[in-house]
């Protein structure tokens, strides 16, 4: 099984930026998502190291809640 995770946009040099999860840091790519679209602090789901998709800071904490449940981790 595969899983898009809630990162949030720290810098951005497109089409590379920076995002940031539960004090992790990582480079993501940010290819498929047009650029104009995209803002430091914006929350993406990041999957295998690609920002796939943008969404709402309530949803990316909804998910995060979601996933420590999940993990056991609530």
């Amino acid at each position: 099984m595969c899983v898009g995770v809630p990162m949030r946009l720290k810098e951005i040099n497109y089409p590379v930026g920076t995002a940031e999860a539960e004090g992790v840091e990582m480079p993501v790519y940010l290819h498929l998502i047009p650029e104009e679209e995209l803002s430091p602090g914006d929350w993406v789901i990041v999957h295998v190291g690609f920002a796939i998709q943008k969404l709402r800071a309530e949803e990316a904490r909804e998910t995060w809640k979601l996933l420590r449940s999940a993990l056991g981790n609530a």
